[in-house]
């Protein structure tokens, strides 16, 4: 029989402190463990605020690209929580790597990003909320992971923009957005549009994807996918149009918007 070398719940009353006389790697693992738990109070409340908390401190530099190969395992798992949990762990991990470049190899970083990849527009079991579960939110945490993956890797930004848009417009969908998932995915686009170095075109060539997939659509009534497309293109339009309060409005922000509202025109005919 072994025994857990961290009180958490003692932890968490106490505010978090990190653990002494307890390695790293043990640490971990143990939140590794508890992050696929069913229980929201330990997945979500102990074990994620403990590790955006130690991740952020640097408590866990040395065991960073062990997090991560085990929350990118996790794209596959047959557990919804654990799934849908991975990404947010990895957006902790690809943050703390960009604040002190070269503790995560970018061989990780990639390994991460492909399955990361597979699964974002593929989740099935797309709800923000559950009431026995808790959070769930698989589209908004993807969209956090997009995010970070973006800084990680500049050259993905195309990519990860085109993933975004074929998560919203994931078809095999029953679920209309009401947790905010349209606000973070916004967020994240725009959050990728910042970055310097793209052309007009490609900053908005990920709209091909929306207009592919609204192209067959017809009279009658709105199916959730489309439901889902048109909030988060709403969303996104007003946050290219404010920018973030932190980076402001991205390079290409007019011309994006423009070509956003041409698609919000579909459903809105009467824009000008």
């Amino acid at each position: 029989m072994t025994t857990d070398p961290v009180d958490w719940p003692s932890t968490a009353a106490g505010g978090f402190p990190f653990p002494d006389g307890v390695s790293p790697a043990l640490i971990a693992d143990g939140l590794s463990d508890l992050l696929v738990d069913a229980d929201p109070e330990v997945r979500d409340a102990r074990a994620y605020t403990a590790l955006a908390r130690w991740a952020r401190e640097g408590h866990l530099d040395g065991v960073l690209e062990r997090l991560g190969d085990t929350a990118a395992e996790r794209f596959t798992h047959p557990e919804v929580q654990a799934r849908t949990f991975a990404p947010l762990v990895l957006r902790c991990v690809l943050d703390r790597a960009g604040a002190v470049p070269g503790l995560v190899p970018e061989a990780a970083v990639r390994r991460w990003y492909a399955g990361f990849a597979s699964w974002y527009p593929s989740e099935r079991e797309t709800r923000g909320w559950d009431d026995s579960l808790g959070w769930l939110h698989a589209v908004a945490h993807g969209a956090d992971a997009a995010a970070a993956f973006a800084r990680r890797l500049p050259e993905e930004r195309t990519g990860l923009l085109d993933l975004c848009a074929r998560r919203f417009t994931a078809p095999h969908t029953d679920y209309r957005y009401e947790q905010l998932e349209d606000a973070r995915l916004a967020r994240a686009i725009t959050g990728i549009l910042l970055a310097p170095g793209l052309t007009a075109e490609q900053a908005a060539g990920w709209l091909s994807v929306v207009t592919d997939a609204l192209a067959g659509g017809g009279p009658g009534p709105v199916p959730p996918w489309a439901f889902n497309t048109f909030a988060t293109l709403q969303a996104l339009h007003l946050h290219l149009t404010r920018g973030l309060a932190e980076g402001g409005v991205p390079p290409h922000a007019v011309h994006v918007a423009d070509r956003v509202a041409a698609v919000l025109r579909l459903p809105c005919g009467w824009l000008a």
